[in-house]
């Protein structure tokens, strides 16, 4: 499958069968580093990583990646671009165009990343937008089908605040490939409409289904995979903690939650989770609001049901692949 000049922004752009190619590349890859077995053929090559929302998988996962294959990489952090400032994004597109063979952005609007890949004459690639995240997503297929063997039929439940970019990413992943979506949250926090009634068309084509439900037992029973991401999203106010923690409360991924949907159910989180007091926002919440714990508790977060960390593991394997398939 010839996916060379692509860019890669939305899982929308894509095939059932070209994920699957995807997520197959991505194997491979993972398997001869395992192995020790070098595949350095962009030897030459460059790409800039834009960074205007900081991250520590994502950046590492392209840098690492990038490496492996042989790729010069040029970080651009949130200080270090005059994107959309002092230089527009379709002019900041041709410039960086003319130095790399692909430019990868992490930041705000989908319209950025967008507009960067209609100037562009090389690949620009999604590293995360405030309305998808789709490398995290090759990268939670790959770890449910190393865990199941297989995608079709698999039943994942996201509980937490489904408006942005995860619960967004996963509707329409779980569409594209003939699995099971529910989302249990709170009406308020319901994807939006528009692109529900998008993902259940093409889940109808797929022989996957999505569901919006407020019952926590219900939309938990029997679930293979339980799926959650902190409550506020980077670059949201601190105000809104004191509204998500009420809101979100009863939809927290505790040991209640993990026996109902089963003891061969897992749990899944893109990191970085609030499960203990061990970092500095953690301490401040705890300390303002009295608790130890956010959207997951640290039992099921250290449980043998968790695979957070193959699952972190796997970003740099599946945005390998995608660099992979776009460049050669």
């Amino acid at each position: 499958m010839d996916l060379k000049g692509r860019d890669f922004l939305k899982l929308l752009d894509f095939t059932t069968e070209e994920i699957t190619y995807l997520l197959d590349v991505a194997a491979d890859l993972k398997e001869k580093k395992q192995k020790g077995i070098p595949v350095d053929t962009l030897r030459g090559k460059n790409v800039a990583l834009i960074f205007e929302k900081t991250s520590t998988r994502t950046r590492c996962a392209f840098e690492v990646a990038a490496h492996d294959l042989g790729l010069g990489t040029t970080y651009l952090d949130p200080e270090g671009s005059q994107i959309g400032k002092k230089e527009s994004i379709a002019d900041t597109a041709r410039v960086l165009a003319g130095m790399f063979e692909g430019i990868e952005y992490r930041g705000f609007g989908q319209d950025i990343v967008e507009e960067l890949a209609e100037y562009s004459r090389v690949p620009v690639w999604n590293g995360l937008t405030n309305e998808f995240h789709p490398t995290q997503m090759l990268a939670d297929l790959l770890t449910i089908r190393e865990h199941y063997g297989h995608l079709s039929g698999i039943r994942l439940t996201y509980m937490g605040d489904a408006r942005y970019n995860m619960g967004n990413s996963l509707m329409v992943t779980c569409a594209k490939m003939g699995m099971h979506f529910t989302a249990c949250t709170t009406r308020k926090y319901f994807p939006e409409e528009a692109l529900v009634k998008k993902c259940r068309e093409i889940a109808e084509q797929t022989g996957g289904s999505i569901t919006l439900t407020e019952d926590v037992g219900a939309g938990t029973k029997n679930t293979d995979v339980i799926y959650t991401d902190v409550w506020v999203s980077m670059g949201e106010p601190d105000q809104v903690w004191e509204e998500r923690i009420k809101e979100l409360s009863p939809y927290q991924v505790n040991r209640a939650v993990m026996e109902n949907a089963g003891e061969n159910a897992v749990f899944m989180h893109c990191l970085p989770a609030f499960h203990d007091l061990k970092t500095k926002i953690g301490a401040q919440i705890g300390e303002r609001f009295g608790i130890t714990e956010m959207e997951v508790t640290d039992e099921v977060f250290e449980s043998k049901q968790s695979l957070v960390f193959e699952e972190a593991e796997n970003r740099m394997h599946t945005i390998k692949a995608v660099m992979y398939a776009t460049l050669c």
